[in-house]
Formats: C-alpha cells, sequence, structure tokens
C-alpha cells in the first residue's frame, strides 16, 4: 500500500524565497470525488500524473500516483475537470534535511501560501522552519480539492470556507 504521511503549514512572510532551490508551475483537475477518494490529473512541471489519494484532512492516506503523457493530462484536465482548475507554483525550500514544498496559488486561491512536508514515518521528528505558521494538516479546508471546490478568496475572512461547504 502506497502511504503519503504529510504535515501542511500556513506560512509566515516571504523569508522561505531565500533559501529556496526550484520551482514548477502546477495546474491540476478533480474528476472524481467520493467520501472515500479523491481521483485527479496533475501537470507538474514538464510531467503528467492522475492520482487517487484516500481522504483529505489527515496525517496519513493513502497515495497511488501514476506518470502519464503530459498531452493526455493535459487534454484530461480540460476534458472531466469537475471543479475549477487549481494553478499554483510550488518551491522547493530545504530546511534541517527536509525538502518543503511551498506552494503559492493562484487564480480563486490567489493569496494562499501553503508549506507541506512529507515525512517517512508517522513519527518522524520535523524541525520547524522559522516561516512556518499554523499547522492545517487536520483541516480539510486547506486540502486541493476542497479549494478546487471552496476557492480561498470567497472564504469569510480568509480563514473559513462559506456556510456549509464541504469537503466530501
Amino acid at each position: 500500500m502506497a502511504l503519503e504521511i504529510e504535515r501542511k503549514f500556513l506560512t509566515r512572510g516571504n523569508s522561505w524565497r531565500q533559501t529556496s532551490t526550484g520551482s514548477a508551475r502546477i495546474l491540476q483537475g478533480y474528476f472524481a470525488r467520493t467520501a472515500l477518494v479523491r481521483a485527479r490529473i496533475r501537470i507538474y512541471g514538464d510531467k503528467g500524473f492522475i492520482t487517487l489519494k484516500s481522504e483529505g484532512g489527515k496525517l496519513v492516506r493513502q497515495e497511488y500516483e501514476y506518470e502519464i503523457p503530459k498531452s493526455d493530462a493535459f487534454e484530461m484536465i480540460q476534458k472531466f475537470s469537475l471543479e475549477p482548475i487549481i494553478t499554483k507554483v510550488r518551491y522547493d525550500v530545504p530546511f534541517e534535511g527536509v525538502i518543503w514544498a511551498v506552494d503559492v496559488f493562484e487564480g480563486a486561491n490567489s493569496g494562499l501560501v501553503l508549506a507541506e512536508a512529507e515525512l517517512k514515518k508517522i513519527d518522524q521528528p520535523l524541525p520547524l522552519p522559522p516561516w512556518a505558521g499554523l499547522e492545517v494538516t487536520d483541516d480539510h479546508r486547506y486540502g486541493n480539492s476542497n479549494l478546487a471546490r471552496y476557492p480561498f478568496i470567497t472564504w469569510d475572512d480568509y480563514r473559513k470556507p462559506p456556510s456549509g461547504a464541504e469537503d466530501a
């Protein structure tokens, strides 16, 4: 079984940019959603992927990801996306032996910057960089599939989704 162990944080300021080692544009769309799984197509830089992930808002999730031709991924995103497409730029930011993924969202999620760290095991210590703010790992609102449905700019006070918003 493929497991993803990930912690997610809001960021404070832009000091993470000083140590960024690279970036890539991400374009992704969701084509299936159930209470158990989210299915997405993603273009990450010059590659395409199809991914199945278990329910969001959890530290440990099942994840199955397969590379597909970028041209197929682009066509599938255009034809099969259920909600608006997520666009963001992902920056690689090393800190004390961990490569953090800092996502700067665009479009309807503009203004949101999230930092994620993938862990090898659930109890792995994670030194937090000074720019890591509030942890939102268990908050489903910050999952990409929820952001496709309920974009960040529509949230009241940019902290909570509109009334009745749920990631299901």
